[in-house]
Order: C-alpha cells, then sequence, then structure tokens
C-alpha cells in the first residue's frame, strides 16, 4: 500500500546539531516579548477594555456587511457587528472610549446616538449595556488563569504518561508557544480579544499533540536502541515523524490559509493568528522539545534487538 509522503523515507536531518541556532530564535522571540510587553502592552478590544452592547431587532433582515462598514466609518474605535438570536436580530458591540477630563455620562449618551443615527432610530432596541473596566479587567484574569489551568493539566497528562523529565521539555514548549503569541499581538497592531485567548489555547492543543507523538517515539527507540548515543536517537526519531508532522501541519494550514483568504474580515483576523500559532507549534515540537531532552537524565529501558530481515 502506498502512502503520501511530503518528506522523503530516507530524510536524515540534524535536528539536534542546530538546536543552538533554534535556541537562539527561541531566546529572542521571548526577549522581543517580554520588551514590547513591558513597554507597549498589549492592544486590549473590547472584551478586555469594556464597551457598549446593543441588542436590535431590525424590520429588516439586516445585510451585515453593509452595517459593519457604516460603523466602522463612525471613527468610535472597535465595533463588532453579528447576528444573533432570530434571522433579524444583530449583536453590536462598541469600544469604550472617554477622554480624559470628559464627562462619562455624555461620552455614553453619544455614542449611543451616534450608533442610533447609523442602524435606525426606528429599529427595536431591546439591550443596550455598558461594560465597564473592572469586568474587562475580571476577563483578563479568568482568560489568563484558563490558560495556566490548561498548561498545568497538561503537564500532569505528560507526566503521567511518559517521565518527568519529558513534561518540563514539553511545559517549556508550550511556555514558547504562549509566549510567541503574545509576541504577535504585542509587536503588530492585533487587538487582544476573545480570539487570542482561543488562538492560544488551540497552537498549545496541535503543539502538545505533535510532542506527544514525537516523544512517543523518542520513547520507543530508547527502549529499543539502548546503546544508541543520545543526540543520535533524537534526531531518528524526529526524521522519522517528520513526515507526519508536515503532512499534519501542511493540510492544518491549508484550511486555515482558505478561512483567511475568503472568509471575510471577522474570519480572517480570527485564523491569522491560529496559523501564525501552528507555525510556532510546529517549530517548538521539532526544534525545542525534543533536543531540550539531551540535558536532562532521561531513564533507559532494556534493549530490544533490532529485527534483521533474514532470506
Amino acid at each position: 500500500m502506498a502512502y503520501l509522503r511530503l518528506v522523503p523515507q530516507n530524510v536524515n536531518i540534524n535536528f539536534v546539531g542546530i538546536r543552538f541556532i533554534t535556541f537562539l530564535i527561541s531566546t529572542i522571540v521571548v526577549l522581543a516579548t517580554v520588551i514590547t510587553m513591558s513597554t507597549k502592552g498589549l492592544n486590549y478590544g473590547i472584551d478586555f477594555e469594556g464597551g457598549y452592547i446593543f441588542e436590535v431587532r431590525l424590520k429588516e433582515e439586516p445585510n451585515i456587511p453593509e452595517l459593519r462598514n457604516k460603523l466602522a466609518s463612525l471613527n468610535l474605535g472597535e465595533t463588532a457587528i453579528q447576528k444573533f438570536g432570530a434571522d433579524h436580530d444583530v449583536l453590536v458591540r462598541v469600544e469604550r472610549k472617554v477622554a480624559e477630563g470628559a464627562d462619562e455620562n455624555a461620552s455614553q449618551q453619544k455614542v449611543i446616538d451616534t450608533v442610533k443615527g447609523a442602524i435606525g432610530v426606528d429599529q427595536d432596541y431591546r439591550r443596550i449595556e455598558t461594560i465597564g473596566p473592572k469586568v474587562g479587567e475580571e476577563l483578563v484574569h479568568n482568560s489568563m488563569k484558563a490558560v495556566l489551568l490548561a498548561l498545568a493539566a497538561m503537564l500532569i497528562y505528560i507526566a503521567v504518561r511518559f517521565e518527568w523529565q519529558f513534561a518540563v521539555c514539553g511545559i517549556i514548549a508550550l511556555i514558547h508557544d504562549t509566549v510567541g503569541i503574545l509576541a504577535l499581538f504585542s509587536i503588530f497592531p492585533f487587538e487582544f480579544n476573545e480570539t487570542a485567548i482561543i488562538a492560544i489555547l488551540i497552537t498549545a492543543g496541535y503543539s502538545i499533540n505533535d510532542t506527544i507523538v514525537i516523544f512517543d517515539r523518542i520513547r520507543e527507540n530508547l527502549r529499543k536502541y539502548k546503546k544508541m548515543e543520545l543526540g543520535a536517537l533524537i534526531n531518528k526519531s524526529l526524521n522519522e515523524t517528520l513526515s507526519r508532522t508536515v503532512l499534519t501541519g501542511a493540510t492544518t494550514l491549508t484550511s486555515l490559509l482558505a478561512l483567511y483568504i475568503w472568509g471575510g474580515s471577522v474570519i480572517s483576523s480570527f485564523s491569522l493568528p491560529i496559523i501564525i500559532g501552528i507555525m510556532i507549534g510546529s517549530f517548538s515540537s521539532i526544534f525545542l522539545a525534543s533536543p531540550l531532552l539531551l540535558y536532562l537524565n532521561i531513564k533507559r529501558g532494556e534493549e530490544v534487538a533490532v529485527p534483521t530481515n533474514s532470506n
């Protein structure tokens, strides 16, 4: 039976030999993130900064792209609109912006009047709410807590399935992935909102799945080739799983690229961080998590004889 291969069967790339270069790249990413986070911070969106929510029932079927463009032209800051509930219902979110020294109530009323003027004052406004900055702070705290709990759960899983050395390397790689996503939102003018948290969790899940596949092959080869030098064994394991890693990554990225190109502005802004995250996760699985095992005291299992072909 023939299998699809994007990588030659007898490929022999020296991943361990270039580990210091890849470690340097990862270190630069981490340092750049720390510097930009401490100086620039994140560009928080409506979900974290607070804002205004309008639940509107329109008299006619809503044209979402047209309404989105109309709201964007009002210069109110970040705006978002989506269908909500029944066919004629829409949910509009507007960023909360209050100039220093300005009256908050007057600013709020101005935003409400402006949005109503764009959508239509004769529409049925079923709910208008203001989300304060305190709610945004709680959402940031809860989101970070969710990410940390997810990383901790993965740490426990790897430690139970493998040994603690694998768990440590896996978590270092996951932290690297998380920092890489934060770098994307800190260095570039992307808004950090609920989709950013989703991108972090998706990246972590994809990365740990890829890492576990490689770790499983390393553990198998540790038992099979007890006397093989550890660096050579890690290289062998990485090359043996490389075809699977490339094929999985390529199919995933193809789907995400289709969403990014043809999915519209909302889907595109959601897809791009995940595309970058998948690439970062694949990088850390191959070039970070596995080579780090060289610096830990890994237990070697009983040697298993290598099967040979008999004529």
